[in-house]
């Protein structure tokens, strides 16, 4: 049903485009006959519409891969940097969840770890939303962050990493992944968030590493054990799929930005908040002079430049 709601949107909005342009070059031919300045100013209006409209027609087009119509799982991790990366963690978090906000898309927090003194050593949430999964899969990589440190008495000026890793949510991946118990290991420990409802009374939260691959997931907001183990399977399962996918196609490297160093000279983008202001892209060369919008979430610009890039590096 989810699928077919996609494509039904989209012929909708295929269908929605074609008739206001019908109507646009009737309006058009009026304001010629007629030599009607208001008609004529309202036809440009409509072109201007029309070309916007346009533009999230070819993002659409664009988001044709595989998984990309699904839900995102997004994991942030601090980097190299110390105390700036783990704050710098935390505003890249803040960022993603603004921006989901913005969509009208919904977020679920499943685990967030508290840095040393500030900011977050790791979060995993679920984005919810038609084409979150696509949309997202831009911002998977290394994210570096120049700026005057707020945590150096001296105000000198430091460099911080963060990686971002987005996989897709994948409905009933029992049969296509098989994990064994015996390459589980299974921590239980406290709940760290906000109290209530027992969350941070009992060992509640749970942590599985899959032994062969590395991978580590957790989950401590939901209320019991149980509940908590189950959501960090599915988190897992999830990463499998993707890892197995990424093998298939030969692209382990390019799709698992995050297993590269998080450091010097493997970033996607680049945030510089001081000398100057400027967020780059450097796969895409898109580059913008607001970074605070950026950082509260007007991602689009930079969402639409990857997609368009994308296919030519393909």
């Amino acid at each position: 049903m989810a699928q077919l709601a996609a494509v039904e949107g989209g012929l909708r909005s295929y269908d929605e485009f074609a008739q206001s342009l019908e109507d646009l070059e009737v309006l058009n031919e009026l304001a010629r006959d007629e030599d009607d300045d208001a008609t004529a100013a309202e036809v440009a209006a409509g072109i201007a519409r029309l070309r916007d409209e346009l533009a999230e027609l070819e993002v659409l087009v664009l988001l044709g891969g595989e998984h990309d119509q699904r839900d995102a799982i997004v994991t942030v991790h601090a980097g190299a940097g110390g105390t700036d990366s783990q704050d710098w963690a935390q505003m890249l978090e803040r960022m993603l969840l603004r921006w989901v906000e913005r969509r009208g898309f919904k977020a679920d927090l499943h685990d967030e770890q508290e840095g040393d003194e500030a900011g977050i050593r790791s979060a995993t949430f679920t984005v919810h939303g038609t084409r979150a999964y696509g949309l997202l899969t831009g911002e998977r990589g290394v994210h570096r962050l120049v700026r005057i440190s707020p945590f150096d008495s001296q105000s000198r000026r430091h460099t911080a990493f963060a990686s971002v890793d987005v996989v897709p949510v994948l409905e009933d991946v029992d049969e296509d992944v098989a994990i064994s118990d015996d390459d589980l290991r299974i921590d239980v420990y406290r709940s760290s968030g906000p109290g209530g409802q027992g969350v941070n009374t009992t060992d509640s939260a749970v942590r599985i590493t899959h032994l062969p691959t590395g991978i580590v997931v957790s989950c401590q907001n939901e209320r019991s054990q149980l509940q908590n183990r189950a959501t960090a399977m599915t988190l897992l399962r999830a990463k499998l799929a993707e890892l197995e996918r990424a093998k298939r196609e030969d692209e382990l490297a390019a799709l698992r930005g995050e297993q590269r160093d998080v450091a010097w000279g493997s970033q996607i983008r680049s945030y510089v908040l001081h000398p100057y202001q400027m967020v780059k892209d450097h796969r895409t060369d898109f580059e913008t002079g607001n970074t605070s919008a950026v950082l509260d979430g007007d991602l689009d610009g930079l969402i639409d430049a990857f997609l368009q890039w994308r296919p030519r590096r393909e």
